[in-house]
Parts: structure tokens; C-alpha cells; sequence
């Protein structure tokens, strides 16, 4: 009897798991952490080779010759790239939080049963779930009412707000929030601000982080607003400025192959394109441990329905 029991372990869950069963379970993630972590691996790899041997033998884990030149490209005018890290860091935390906090707060009436117009907020949100006003309006009203045509503040407006992040927010609001927790701080004489930032908010630090997260990566990745909207190559974030590196690199290839006296030998197009991959995602993977311990219980306590 204390053989099998101790041939027997437990789950957080309380499920008993067999040793060979745990032992398996073990191999399986090894193996999934392995094909996740590959390709990071042979994407810095081949941002380390040489040009003319990525294309002579192709990507490799082992490069036979090693080379800095693809990052010598991309810093070559180093100022340039530390001002676009400079406008990512801004928008992504000024956005990342200015939003989470709109939406916390739009989530919040809507996960109360006494506010009254619960229902009509309720479907304002959804419906731009739905339905969008299309790229053409929201230039217009960006450039022309807003006035905010190359400037910053267009690339954190742009994402400020998600119908999608706000439904989780208002769910986990709604079944991890006691009534009578609230109700009991109602009673005691705190208002709803009070009662919104000091208790509500801290019960909620999962769902909130998680979205935080997803939202810090959106504004981290974009490119998109910044093709619309910014003009001025000092207001570049960092994604914006590799997608014109790219993009340089693939105009001189092209017009070598017209015939133009363009020696591309020198320009690392495809070790390049990997050290792109490399600098830009840097950040968030050093920033994402600190979020991990969130996810899981943000992401399923905030789907479950209501």
C-alpha cells in the first residue's frame, strides 16, 4: 500500500496522477517546449550567419560562418533605432495602461445588476464588435476632426479601446467580485470610486494583467497605424522602422534585378530580416515572465460565463 501511494501523485486540481503517467506528462511538455523555443532559437542563429552561407546551405542551427553584419546594417545609424524604441516603449505603456483603465471602468457598470442602463452600454459595446465604421471614416476623423496627423498620440488613440477586452474584464468582474463585498463597503460609507480602485481592482489583478498584456503586445507589433498616420521618420516606432528597412532592402534587390549597378552582395537581406525579428521582440519576451503568472487564471476565469 505505501508503494502505490507513493507511486501516486497529486494535481493541483486534487486528480490523482500515476508516476508513469507523470513521468509522461513531463516528456510531452519537454517536447512542446523544445518546438516552441526552436524556432526563436534558429531565427537568432541565422541573424548571426553570413549572408552568402544562408544562401549557399540554407538556415541553420549550426552556421558554418559566423557574422555580425546584419546587425551592423540595422544600427548603422543607431540614433535612429533608439528613437524608435523610444516611441514603442511610449505608446505601449501609456496605451497598454491608459486603456486598461478606460476599459476596467466600462467594464465595471456593466457587470453591476443596479446600474440601470446596463443593457443599452452593454450593446454599444458589442455592436463595435460587429460592425466597424470602416478605414475611410476613422482616417477622417483621426486627420481631419482630431487633427492628429503625424503625432504620437494618434498611434495610442487608435487601440485605446477593445469591445472584446472589456466583455472579459465585465465577466471577471461579475464572477470573482462578490455582491455582498460590495455591498458590505456600501454599508461602511465608501463610494464607488473608492470601492471601484481599492477593492475591486485588486480582486481582479489576473484578468487585468492579462489583458494588459495582450494589449502591450498590440500596440508593440504595430505597423499599421503608423503607415497611416506618421510621416515624420523621428516619430517611427520600432515595428514601423523595420518594415521600412525591409522594404529598402527589397527595393534595391529589385531594382539589381532591373539592371541598376546596385552591388546587393552587401546587403544582408535575408540574416537581416531575422535580426529584425530579433530586435523587435527583445522586449516583450523579457516583460512576459512577469505576466505568465496571470494567464492562465485570467484567461479562463474571465471566459466563463455568466
Amino acid at each position: 500500500m505505501k508503494k502505490q501511494a507513493e507511486a501516486v501523485s497529486v494535481a493541483p486540481n486534487g486528480t490523482q496522477i500515476s508516476k508513469g503517467t507523470n513521468i509522461l506528462l513531463n516528456i510531452l511538455f519537454v517536447i512542446i517546449a523544445i518546438i516552441c523555443i526552436y524556432p526563436l532559437i534558429l531565427v537568432l542563429m541565422v541573424s548571426l550567419t553570413d549572408e552568402m552561407t544562408i544562401i549557399t546551405n540554407g538556415y541553420s542551427v549550426f552556421p558554418k560562418q559566423f557574422s555580425l553584419t546584419a546587425y551592423q546594417y540595422i544600427f548603422e545609424n543607431i540614433m535612429t533605432v533608439v528613437r524608435a524604441y523610444g516611441v514603442s516603449i511610449l505608446t505601449t505603456l501609456v496605451g497598454g495602461l491608459l486603456g486598461l483603465i478606460i476599459m476596467a471602468m466600462y467594464a465595471y457598470p456593466l457587470a453591476r445588476d443596479d446600474f440601470k442602463y446596463r443593457s443599452p452600454f452593454n450593446v454599444i459595446c458589442v455592436i463595435t464588435m460587429l460592425f466597424s465604421g470602416g478605414l475611410v471614416p476613422t482616417y477622417m476623423v483621426f486627420v481631419k476632426v482630431l487633427g492628429l496627423k503625424d503625432n504620437i498620440l494618434a498611434l495610442i488613440l487608435a487601440q485605446l479601446f477593445s469591445a472584446f477586452y472589456v466583455m472579459i474584464i465585465r465577466t471577471f468582474f461579475k464572477t470573482n467580485v462578490p455582491k455582498s463585498l460590495i455591498e458590505a463597503a456600501q454599508i461602511d460609507g465608501a463610494g464607488e470610486y473608492f470601492t471601484f480602485f481599492r477593492i475591486v481592482l485588486p480582486l481582479a489583478k489576473p484578468a487585468l494583467a492579462t489583458v494588459l498584456m495582450f494589449s502591450m503586445l498590440n500596440y508593440w507589433n504595430d505597423w499599421y497605424f503608423p503607415l497611416l498616420y506618421i510621416t515624420s521618420p523621428d516619430k517611427y516606432n520600432l515595428q514601423y522602422l523595420m518594415y521600412q528597412m525591409q522594404t529598402k532592402i527589397a527595393s534595391l534587390i529589385t531594382a539589381s534585378s532591373a539592371g541598376a549597378t546596385i552591388d546587393i552582395s552587401s546587403i544582408p537581406s535575408e540574416t537581416a530580416r531575422m535580426a529584425m525579428a530579433i530586435v523587435a521582440i527583445g522586449p516583450i519576451v523579457l516583460a512576459y515572465p512577469f505576466f505568465q503568472k496571470y494567464f492562465e487564471k485570467g484567461i479562463t476565469l474571465g471566459a466563463t460565463k455568466e
